[in-house]
């Protein structure tokens, strides 16, 4: 049963042992951090404990069932993927870092699209290269892509986009037709595509998650596919992703970076998790789905009957919520002071994501409804008591 409380104080967990730090008070809901307090599929457990008895934890190989179990599991998304292709990263992050090291020299211009997952900028001014942010249009509560805008922002210096696909924060799932019109945008300007689709098996009916590689060699040949497991089944302590690359000069440029880095070889455990998570964990995600569908109905509504200045919008993708606060009027330094010192909330501050940001929370709803509960509780009385309500 995943809709159970589970304490994972003082367990070395990020999202609840650092929340004094963070927050600067233990006396928070923390709903931040995009991992869930979701216990892991029980094949995957069971293949760590296999795994864990044998006494010797030296240097690893990527086995064949570690690349057929990925090769198999991304043909649910109509993406043909070969062995040479996959090289593997401790998580995605890393591997945007080293992409922006490999196919760029400082100076050079990245774009993003923010409102957007906060590592996107640093991997580009922490790498000396040029940040250019091409921001997504919001239309009647959904977000979508600014072609002109991008056109207008494209130079010759201009070398990656990166995407993010399906969306964090916003929770959007780009359709083929998004896709295709971007990566023609990319192929006329000799532009490298780093795609972020972390997020790609949790999606909500009747979106479908199409990586951009899968509709055409030609994107392919331009674009670096991030993908793991980590966040579907929870398992990102583990720090194990497997990078798509079917360009081989990308591929060569890419793996120069891993092997002089020393970081391409992953590990044991993360192996074990991946292999048993894409070869078992079906029936386990189709329950994950419901209850997180469960839980967005539950705040959402909650939002409505209660909180209507709060707008939410649906997610098509994702276990986050991207609150709009707007309404409230507030400052974003005294919309984050509101959400911990009287809602007693942990969440993200959506200025973090980028400008167009302001007036956000991001909050994480991957937990059992009884503290989504308490939570939107503890926000209904801080509004009430407010008069935002």
């Amino acid at each position: 049963m995943l809709n159970r409380k589970i304490d994972r104080y003082n367990t070395d967990c990020l999202k609840y042992d650092a929340v004094e730090k963070v927050f600067g008070t233990r006396d928070i809901i923390p709903l931040w951090v995009a991992d869930m307090d979701i216990p892991a599929p029980r094949e995957v457990q069971k293949a760590l404990i296999r795994r864990v008895r044998h006494p010797v934890y030296g240097y690893s190989l990527h086995n064949k069932c570690f690349f057929e179990s990925i090769i198999k599991w991304l043909k649910r998304f109509d993406y043909s993927v070969e062995k040479e292709w996959i090289t593997c990263t401790p998580g995605i992050v890393p591997a945007i870092n080293i992409a922006v090291m490999a196919l760029s020299e400082p100076g050079d211009e990245i774009i993003v699209q923010p409102p957007v997952y906060p590592p996107f900028f640093y991997a580009v001014t922490d790498q000396k290269r040029t940040l250019v942010t091409n921001p997504l249009r919001e239309e009647e509560g959904r977000y979508r892509i600014d072609f002109d805008d991008l056109e207008r922002k494209i130079s010759v210096k201009t070398r990656m986009l990166i995407l993010c696909n399906p969306h964090n924060p916003v929770g959007r799932v780009f359709s083929r037709e998004e896709l295709s019109r971007l990566g023609d945008i990319c192929l006329k300007n000799n532009i490298v595509i780093v795609s972020d689709e972390i997020h790609a098996d949790i999606v909500y009916a009747p979106f479908k998650h199409v990586p951009i590689a899968s509709i055409d060699k030609k994107y392919s040949d331009i674009t670096i596919t991030c993908m793991a497991p980590s966040k579907t089944f929870n398992i990102a302590g583990f720090a194990t992703s497997e990078i798509i690359i079917s360009n081989e000069e990308i591929r060569k440029k890419f793996r120069h970076i891993t092997e002089t880095l020393h970081i391409c070889n992953g590990n044991i455990l993360g192996d074990a998790a991946l292999i048993a998570a894409y070869k078992y964990g079906e029936k386990w995600l189709k329950e994950l789905m419901r209850l997180l569908e469960h839980n967005i109905d539950f705040v959402i509504s909650y939002a409505e009957a209660n909180i209507p200045s709060l707008k939410i919008r649906r997610p098509e993708s994702t276990f986050l919520l991207w609150l709009d606060c707007r309404e409230w009027g507030m400052t974003q330094e005294a919309l984050n002071r509101f959400f911990i010192q009287e809602a007693k909330m942990g969440l993200n501050d959506g200025s973090t994501f980028g400008e167009c940001g302001t007036g956000f929370m991001r909050m994480n709803i991957g937990t059992c409804t009884c503290t989504l509960k308490k939570a939107m509780e503890q926000l209904r009385s801080a509004a009430e008591k407010r008069g935002l309500i």
